[in-house]
């Protein structure tokens, strides 16, 4: 087989079909408890790289028989050249913790690579009895970090942090208010009773502000909101409301506002604010600076900032920035956003100061600082492609972790896969990074060769970053379609990375990631024949419904590759409703998007068509350029209803 050219000429071991009916048998066998069988296949595949994955299943099968404790001590004390060593030393971990062996607990837990909040729980137990002073601080630690529910066995040493007073009444409060803005019901219930008993409210009263915050807030009168943790529960009413109609909410509001203190009122009005930023609610700036004084969380100064930009308020764009703590201030986007703001407000030397380092990042943000600093579209880019020595591709390929890589891939166990592939490629300088993608890019794992291609910090080959495969295929359908080559090369990248049998946890699936019920609409609409569900699998199928609806979208929004891009991913209803009451700048619209996905999703887009259009020869208009103005909201007709998805 093609894919599997390279595999069959540079690994010495049993033909890769044997290897992969027999590994997909284990873990059969490991599912269903069959332990004879499993022992049979380890026999068969212990000369291999999948051994691990097979000493593994036994291990997990017998790691409460006596007998296994020296095997599970040698299997622990391999070096860790596979994922799973360092997954089975988690789960082994947590069944000592469970069994309160702490002795043996703490040699193993230094070890460990990936720890989740119920192993660094166990650890904390594990200290307690000889250092409660720092095992308390560590609950702590835990306590104003962790955005998750945390295990059952974390409490005792919550509580014993509570009753020390490390965890204090303000330090209670702080979750409490952070659990609440995230929403997050379970782990708010789990936070509430180490609030003092007179400010502790009915868990029974999340559930019904959660469920229908409007009734909820219609109740709330008088003496409903004289406690405090029953303010916080008309908050976190609000606060819901607030996501459906910022107005209503607003309006409920109103009513009960007199009640709380003027440090709670700034605080709901923070919310709103940034419940109206993300609804494109003019009346949000309004509402952030009710909000005065309150300390305002990152979401919600990004949102300040956003709701300026959409109003072309350069100052207010400038001190929401300004007000981020510096790690935000870092971000590509606010470093950018911040720099237009003070090229806008006529402090020209200040902006270039910022928008120097920038431009010479690879990435939407870096793009727009280099053309403000003048230079040409991609002008970083190095067209010339690295070109690894055999000898390197031969010693890449035959490391342990890339043919697991490879066989795992190859059966279909992509997870597993890019489990190993992130694992062989850990401390890996620039040269190995392009030789560990180009041998991933032989082998058609172009996900995989991305991935590694795009870890390099000095020395690039954007070939790799931008590989174009299937373009022979590829060039009918953007003949018939008239689209532009690079942007349906750039949707694709970001789509699917161009893994064939991709499929989404929402059903999208293949190169051009199509919904079921989109191809089924696109297949009528080209007139094809004998359409059924699994032709959406088919490169060729999938590229012709792809790049149908990619033109059908591009044709609604006035040949806007913008506007396109969004409605491919959000739909096109979203992408109109997003618009503004003016013209907006492309770039400003697409900071606005509210999906945080949406929003990675098109400025990546966009950013990738430059780089394929440099890559192909392509006529070089700049990032700024494609992305254009998106007309006002009411610029444009509505489609009918038939021809929308």
């Amino acid at each position: 087989m093609k894919q599997l050219l390279v595999l069959l000429l540079l690994i010495p071991m049993l033909a890769p079909a044997d290897q992969e009916s027999d590994f997909l048998a284990a873990r059969e066998a490991f599912r269903t408890g069959n332990g004879t069988r499993l022992d049979g296949l380890y026999e068969r595949l212990k000369e291999t790289p999948l051994e691990p994955y097979l000493a593994y299943y036994r291990l997990r099968m017998h790691w409460d028989d006596a007998g296994y404790r020296e095997a599970i001590r040698t299997f622990l004390a391999r070096p860790d050249e596979a994922p799973v060593i360092d997954q089975f030393r988690g789960e082994w971990l947590k069944h000592l913790g469970k069994q309160q062996h702490w002795d043996e607990f703490a040699a193993e837990y230094p070890h460990l690579v990936n720890a989740d909040d119920e192993l660094v729980c166990y650890a904390l137990h594990s200290v307690h009895a000889s250092d409660v002073d720092k095992a308390l601080q560590g609950a702590r630690d835990l306590w104003m970090t962790s955005a998750a529910k945390l295990p059952e066995h974390c409490a005792a040493l919550f509580d014993a942090a509570v009753q020390a007073d490390v965890i204090s009444r303000e330090d209670v409060w702080r979750r409490v208010k952070r659990v609440q803005e995230a929403g997050n019901l379970a782990l708010l219930r789990q936070t509430v009773r180490y609030l003092p008993a007179n400010e502790r409210f009915a868990v029974g009263d999340l559930s019904t502000a959660a469920a229908n915050p409007q009734r909820y807030l219609d109740k709330a009168k008088g003496d409903a909101v004289e406690q405090a943790g029953r303010r916080t529960v008309v908050a976190l009413a609000l606060q819901r409301l607030a996501r459906q109609s910022p107005a209503l909410a607003y309006a409920r509001w109103e009513k009960v506002a007199s009640r709380f203190s003027a440090e709670e009122q700034q605080y709901v009005y923070g919310w709103f604010g940034y419940a109206a930023a993300r609804e494109h609610d003019p009346q949000a700036l309004a509402w952030f600076e009710q909000a005065g004084e309150a300390s305002l969380s990152e979401q919600q100064l990004a949102w300040r900032a956003r709701a300026a930009l959409r109003v072309l308020n350069w100052h207010e764009v400038w001190a929401s920035i300004h007000a981020m703590t510096p790690e935000q201030q870092n971000e590509m986007a606010w470093r950018y956003w911040k720099a237009r703001a003070l090229k806008e407000l006529g402090h020209g030397e200040e902006a270039e100061e910022l928008f120097a380092p920038l431009s010479r990042e690879y990435n939407f943000y870096g793009q727009l600082a280099a053309e403000e600093l003048g230079a040409a579209p991609a002008a970083a880019l190095v067209s010339a492609s690295f070109q690894p020595k055999t000898e390197e591709l031969e010693a890449m390929q035959n490391r342990p972790g890339i043919q697991r890589t490879l066989l795992l891939y190859h059966m279909g166990l992509r997870t597993e896969a890019a489990k190993e592939w992130d694992w062989a490629l850990r401390g890996l300088g620039d040269r190995e990074l392009l030789v560990a993608a180009e041998v991933a890019r032989r082998n058609e794992m172009y996900d995989r060769s991305i991935n590694a291609a795009n870890r390099t910090v000095a020395l690039h080959d954007f070939n790799l970053r931008y590989p174009a495969p299937y373009r022979e295929v590829l060039q009918q359908p953007i003949r018939e379609h008239n689209l532009e080559e690079a942007w349906v090369y750039g949707l694709m990248r970001q789509e699917s990375r161009f893994a064939a049998h991709a499929k989404s946890d929402v059903g999208a699936a293949g190169l051009m990631q199509i919904m079921p019920e989109t191809a089924r609409w696109a297949a009528r609409r080209i007139g094809l024949k004998g359409y059924r569900k699994g032709l959406i699998h088919q490169l060729d199928v999938n590229l012709r419904l792809g790049t149908y609806y990619m033109k059908s979208v591009y044709s609604q929004f006035d040949d806007s590759p913008v506007l396109a891009s969004t409605a491919y991913n959000a739909g096109p209803t979203r992408a109109r409703k997003w618009r503004a009451d003016i013209p907006l700048e492309g770039a400003i619209y697409i900071e606005t998007i509210p999906f945080e996905e949406t929003r990675d999703y098109v400025k990546k887009v966009m950013s990738n068509t430059i780089y394929y259009a440099k890559l192909f020869g392509q006529p070089a208009d700049s990032l700024k350029q494609r992305l254009g103005v998106v007309a006002a909201r009411n610029a444009q007709n509505q489609q009918a209803a038939s021809d929308e998805m």
